[in-house]
């Protein structure tokens, strides 16, 4: 895996991105937590492109969000104990 500190960035600048990505996609770590992923243009142009079917038509999120099919149900106490879960790693 590509990565590289928040910290080296703040030391050294966007060219340290520059460099990085001449290996593939850069994941940028923080707090010893991976906080996101930077793309060339080209990686993200054929991601995007090759995805097109799930953009929202017209830009209308609602609409699109609308029109998803949902893929199962859950009761409220099972959502209820997944988000709770999902909470307690945040503190991590």
């Amino acid at each position: 895996m590509n990565t590289l500190p928040a910290q080296e960035i703040k030391r050294r600048g966007v060219k340290v991105i520059e460099l990085a990505l001449k290996n593939g996609p850069v994941h940028i770590i923080k707090n010893n937590i991976p906080a996101c992923v930077v793309l060339s243009e080209a990686e993200y142009n054929q991601l995007t492109r090759s995805h097109h079917t799930t953009k929202p038509k017209n830009n209308n999120l609602l609409q699109w969000v609308l029109g998803k099919k949902t893929s199962g149900h859950k009761s409220r106490n099972e959502l209820d104990i997944f988000l709770s879960a999902e909470r307690d790693g945040w503190d991590r």
